[in-house]
């Protein structure tokens, strides 16, 4: 009985998990390069010709052109990661990866994928709880470490050329925008920090500023660009004559009537500006346009006027200067504006803004050019948020592959009290964590084999600590070295990448619906079109 058409394809229990699998080793095998000091960077050039130089993890992924279902499941593993927690994005997809490596060789031993996913779920609560006891509770307000928790993130990226500064930056940054809560908690918010970039000049140069940075000019020369406890106002509507909804034409039989039309368009912009001037306004800072004759009277008045300033600008500032975004000019108030202190520099050509409360921060990153301050702008927001998370968290471990040699060797030891084959599976999640160290030494070029049998032999002497230092290629209290990662970090890590491991072992079957629009005709790219979506990883190649 035929219940599938034509054009369908189907791939069924050995073939569709060693599909699966395939192509997650192929995404995790496509970044694992990247990880550590050492790691490599891609260079990505999308159909637009566009070029991006990075080895962040989470943007290689996005930027790549992956077209296969399975593949894409990890890249979730990624942007979860990035989302929750903002780094670590590599290690979460590399140690997916190895994941369904080592569970391949189990199910080619004939142990059920569902003992396999048993066992990786056990081992992975077992570890998440063993970060809770490995991790070391540290203070929020420790500048120090925190400054070491932000150049560990940086190490490796475009960043690390300047990660003293640049971390200093963050630090500071996060910092300013931390609140402790009434439960004695510390609690940062992100809204209220906010980054500008600038190209030219050395990253050494970047710097954290007070209040909004704004990337704009005046639009007339004439206006006033320093203005002290000013009345701001937000404006989101155009300073401009209002078109009619309907397009409609007028026939005039002299020119009186011409310039009745132009006289009139001419007192509704002086009404508008008129309206802006009765809330005491001394600047706006409108995200829409400014006309021209708008632009006159304005500057006329005295009245800073800066047109096109981007959405996320215009809601920085709102946070800024604790004030609202007016949307109706005809309707305006003195309550829509607020008091803020506004400084122009001429040299870069910026507007910064700031709030009698000092409610935002802005860290104005500089570098040589646009692809430099792209990848620094990428580092340091990992940083922010792997700091804003240590802050909130309070918990840090040593990097360096100290805590996944530590984790293998107790889930090892956790191994020997679980009982059935899901025993064998949890073993196998202790050899795919040291995949981490593995790879920081192959990226750094050193013997992998050796200088793991001496993390181990550093673990079950009792050095819960003991990290590779890659630059000496030496074994090392890597926490002393300020190599320190966020514990919150590792344990998302472990939570998504088995997870996804797990959804691609319990997938037996894969069903490609055949072409709807184009029944009765051969699919494009032939016989084998309907498939196309779960082909291979051809878009990777390209992309790399």
């Amino acid at each position: 009985m035929v219940i599938m058409g034509e054009d369908s394809q189907r791939v069924k229990d050995k073939d569709a998990q060693e599909f699966n699998m395939s192509a997650a080793r192929a995404v995790s095998d496509a970044v694992r390069s990247t990880l550590g000091p050492k790691g490599m960077d891609k260079m990505l050039v999308n159909s637009m010709g566009d070029v991006t130089i990075t080895n962040d993890g989470v943007t290689i992924l996005q930027e790549m052109d992956i077209d296969n279902p399975t593949a894409e499941m990890i890249i979730e593993v990624a942007e979860t990661q990035e989302d929750e927690v903002g780094d670590g994005t590599t290690t979460a997809v590399s140690i997916a990866g190895e994941l369904l490596d080592n569970a391949e060789d189990l199910l080619d031993q004939d142990i059920h994928a569902t003992a396999v996913m048993k066992g990786f779920q056990l081992a992975s609560e077992f570890a998440r709880d063993e970060i809770d006891d490995v991790a070391e509770e540290i203070d929020p307000t420790d500048a120090d470490l925190l400054q070491n928790v932000a150049e560990t993130s940086m190490t490796g990226k475009g960043a690390e050329l300047e990660k003293e500064v640049l971390a200093d930056l963050v630090v500071r940054a996060i910092q300013q925008v931390t609140v402790e809560a009434n439960d004695g908690s510390h609690v940062v918010d992100l809204a209220n920090l906010n980054i500008e970039t600038q190209t030219g000049r050395a990253a050494a140069e970047s710097e954290l500023l007070s209040g909004a940075v704004i990337d704009k000019d005046p639009v007339q020369d004439e206006m006033p660009t320093t203005l002290d406890d000013a009345d701001v106002l937000l404006l989101d509507e155009p300073i401009e004559v209002e078109e009619a909804d309907a397009d409609a034409s007028v026939s005039i039989d002299s020119p009186d009537q011409l310039q009745n039309f132009l006289d009139r368009e001419e007192q509704e912009l002086r009404e508008k500006v008129d309206q802006i001037k009765a809330t005491g306004a001394d600047a706006v800072f409108c995200q829409k346009g400014i006309d021209d004759l708008a632009q006159h009277y304005l500057a006329k008045e005295g009245i800073l006027a800066v047109r096109r300033v981007k959405k996320s600008d215009l809601r920085f500032l709102k946070n800024v200067l604790d004030t609202t975004i007016a949307t109706d000019v005809d309707d305006l108030s003195e309550a829509d504006t607020a008091k803020g202190d506004i400084s122009r520099d001429e040299e870069d050509e910026l507007f910064y803004v700031e709030g009698p409360e000092a409610h935002g921060a802005t860290i104005l990153i500089r570098g040589s050019t646009d692809h430099v301050v792209d990848e620094l702008e990428r580092g340091i927001n990992d940083a922010l948020d792997v700091v804003a998370t240590t802050v909130s968290d309070g918990r840090v471990l040593a990097g360096g592959g100290a805590i996944e040699v530590e984790l293998a060797s107790r889930l090892r030891n956790y191994a020997d009290s679980v009982s059935g084959r899901e025993q064998l599976a949890v073993e196998a999640y202790a050899d795919a964590l040291e995949l981490v160290p593995r790879v920081l030494s192959e990226n750094a070029g050193l013997d992998a084999i050796d200088l793991l049998v001496d993390l181990r032999s550093a673990h079950e002497a009792g050095d819960t600590r003991a990290g590779l230092n890659v630059f000496t290629g030496e074994i090392e209290d890597t926490f002393e070295q300020g190599v320190v990662e966020t514990a919150h970090a590792k344990e998302q890590a472990l939570a998504s990448a088995t997870e996804a491991a797990n959804l691609v072992l319990k997938i037996d079957d894969i069903i490609s619906a055949g072409d709807l629009s184009t029944e009765g005709e051969e699919p494009e790219g032939g016989a084998g079109g309907g498939m196309g979506g779960m082909g291979g990883m051809g878009g990777m190649g390209g992309a790399m």
